[in-house]
């Protein structure tokens, strides 16, 4: 399952504009994920890019600054990592004026629901309303999926221009993680096509045997997805039809609801 970061190729090069320090601390913490909770110094320079000196210097200060704890060993991010994803949704009030809205859908359609944004090649989780867990891996708010299999990642890249996408799946590490995921480029891009057409996407078990889901675009006052919100189900509950049958009309509705929400506070 594909969970970690995922680095963009198109960052900017090392330049006058460019501090290649900060840009070094941010990968020793990108290191540290849920299959590498805790480090030892090779580890994080391996996994960094970085020399072994250089990965001590940036996990001593972080060290300092109380982002990281270590027993002389073995290194570990600390709970004040949070202030920086803090930073974000503080600066996004608008997500916690969606959690009303989210949560009568949730208790309408009796499945769980989250918001997301585009990062990269990443959907990224920035609010949750579960009921009970479908997934074999824990989501919440931070959380990453691959965009190009998800139903939440194909409405924010619909809301892309066509080179865009192109784009954002040659960068993608695309591969199937189900015998129903599409793994042609061009396929994926004619789905994509559609959700742009049609103003959703329902995408039935291709992250996850089991799994189904369905998204919709939240916009600005320009009309340009900001965000998306899906609903999902188990298969072996709700198919795919009645999914759709159910569960569009209220999950269009939501979504119109939150984008007007967001135009009123922007």
């Amino acid at each position: 399952m594909h969970t970690e970061p995922t680095i963009s190729k198109d960052l900017p090069q090392p330049g006058d504009s460019y501090v290649q320090s900060f840009a070094r601390g941010l990968a020793v913490i990108r290191s540290f994920n849920a299959q590498h909770a805790e480090q030892t110094l090779s580890e994080v320079a391996l996994h960094a890019g970085l020399t072994r000196a250089g990965a001590r210097r940036i996990l001593l200060t972080l060290q300092a600054l109380g982002y990281v704890a270590s027993d002389g060993k073995y290194f570990r991010l600390t709970a004040r990592i949070l202030d920086l994803g803090f930073a974000y949704l503080s600066s996004m009030p608008m997500w916690d004026l969606a959690e009303p809205f989210m949560s009568d859908f949730v208790k309408q359609v009796q499945e769980s629901s989250s918001v997301a944004v585009l990062d990269g090649t990443d959907a990224v989780y920035v609010l949750r309303v579960p009921t009970q867990k479908i997934m074999r891996i824990s989501l919440g708010v931070g959380s990453r999926l691959p965009a190009y299999c998800t139903s939440l990642g194909r409405v924010l890249l619909a809301g892309l221009e066509p080179h865009e996408v192109r784009s954002v799946l040659q960068q993608s590490e695309i591969r199937a993680t189900t015998r129903n995921t599409l793994t042609d480029i061009a396929r994926i891009e004619s789905c994509i096509a559609l959700v742009r057409e049609q103003g959703w996407c329902l995408v039935d078990q291709e992250l996850e045997e089991g799994l189904i889901s369905m998204a919709a675009p939240i916009r600005d006052k320009s009309g340009k997805v900001v965000a998306a919100i899906n609903v999902s189900g188990q298969a072996n509950r709700t198919n795919a039809q009645e999914m759709r049958e159910r569960m569009l009309q209220p999950l269009l509705q939501v979504a119109q609801s939150i984008s007007k929400m967001v135009i009123s506070t922007r």
